[in-house]
């Protein structure tokens, strides 16, 4: 925004600071933090605290010890932040997703050498795991995790005496809390969703990931668990079988100890099952209005061909029921018109009775989180921070967050001069 367009909205802004902000204990706190939010919002190419300070005419010390060294609770923050999220979007699912902050340094919290979706290969970065609140028209990041690699975490290297002690002393200058350690990213997010709705108490509602998580079974499993549905991707190359296959025991011989109930046929491949099956079992759906008109489809209708089957997934270490069997769920396939084969999967437990269109719907819905990840980074701010510290990546990853819900509540007010 330019300075002009925030004066428009500074009673607004000020108003929803208030009621995010109102956990913070001190008044300069959260005037402190209305303040942060206007230099994330203004316009500028980065969103560091020096350049911000600048442009907001106020020292920069000012906003470092906000969010460095203060000691409020960005959890809190988080809670008002999911449920003004659920209250104002309609969410109509939790998405997962992550994303890479590039770095130059090694002294970062879980700064590492990995891929990094932001640079499209793998390089030195730190990564965030967040979960979303989203629906058609509009999403809000209302959880954070920072994923610390096995280097950050010392009861990962206990054989060696100088490496450990390396750790501990990068940890203390980091000041990454005691609690915090290793763990891998589908199950920070498991842990974020537990906080999210045992902890704050927003509704279960079905989960969508990308691959990255689908493809873990203790991730799927985790959810089914918790009783929360989901549709997520995976590889064409998940192994299951059909969904109407069943189980049978072997005749005992006798001898040894008796055979266990079994699938009589070969496990088959998710891309080999949609092969199976045929392109003419794919219908057309379009799951959603997009931007782009042309000549042939000149409501920007987002459409393709899909299938879907009941499958079993047979990874083996699924867990199985008493007679044998593995748990059933969707196989949905994208298959394009004029493609060989489908380009696209997910596993979904979504009921058995869901019309196709709502399981492409939910399945595709995380393009929103996407397309507002656009926002918090390269207007917002969201991977400008150059402090070194552990609760400052977490403040302000928060604050940007605030800040990209603000802007979303001005976007579904009509009457309001939004930002674009």
């Amino acid at each position: 925004m330019t300075p002009e367009e925030m004066e428009t909205v500074r009673t607004r802004l000020e108003a929803f600071a208030a009621e995010m902000l109102g956990s913070l204990a001190r008044r300069d706190q959260r005037a402190k933090g209305e303040l942060y939010l206007r230099g994330l919002m203004l316009d500028g190419e980065r969103k560091s605290m020096q350049p911000m300070a600048e442009r907001l005419g106020v020292d920069h010390q000012q906003l470092q010890q906000f969010v460095a060294s203060s000691t409020w609770d960005w959890a809190k923050v988080r809670e008002r932040l999911a449920r003004w999220a659920a209250a104002h979007i309609s969410p109509e699912a939790y998405a997962i997703d992550d994303v890479g902050f590039p770095k130059d340094g090694y002294d970062s919290p879980g700064v590492a050498r990995m891929y990094c979706g932001a640079l499209g290969k793998r390089g030195n970065c730190q990564i965030g795991v967040s979960v979303n609140l989203v629906s058609d028209h509009a999403s809000s990041t209302v959880n954070w995790r920072l994923f610390l690699p096995e280097s950050w975490d010392d009861t990962k290297n206990t054989g060696d005496a100088l490496l450990t002690g390396a750790i501990q002393r990068r940890r203390a200058k980091a000041a990454i809390p005691d609690s915090e350690r290793h763990k891998e990213k589908w199950r920070l997010a498991l842990d974020m969703l537990d906080e999210v709705r045992e902890g704050w108490e927003l509704p279960d509602l079905p989960v969508v990931a990308d691959a990255g998580y689908g493809d873990a079974t203790g991730f799927r499993e985790g959810l089914t668990e918790r009783d929360l549905a989901y549709a997520v991707a995976v590889k064409g190359t998940t192994t299951a079988y059909p969904g109407d296959a069943v189980p049978d025991r072997p005749p005992y011989s006798g001898q040894g100890r008796p055979p266990g109930p079994a699938y009589p046929s070969q496990r088959s491949t998710l891309r080999q099952l949609a092969l199976n099956t045929g392109r003419s079992s794919a219908g057309t759906v379009t799951w959603r209005q997009g931007s782009k008109t042309t000549k042939h489809n000149p409501r920007a209708e987002m459409r393709s061909r899909f299938l879907a089957l009941r499958v079993r997934p047979a990874n083996r270490t699924i867990h199985r029921a008493a007679d044998g069997s593995l748990p059933e769920c969707w196989l949905l396939a994208e298959w394009p018109s004029g493609a060989a084969e489908p380009t696209d999967y997910w596993l979904s437990t979504l009921p058995a009775d869901t019309p196709l269109r709502e399981l492409v719907r939910i399945a595709k819905i995380r393009w929103r989180v996407e397309h507002d990840y656009r926002e918090l980074k390269d207007g917002l701010g969201l991977d400008h921070f150059e402090g070194r510290n552990f609760p400052g990546w977490h403040r302000h990853v928060t604050l940007a967050s605030l800040a990209q819900a603000f802007c979303t509540m001005l976007r579904l007010d009509p009457k309001a001069p939004a930002p674009a």
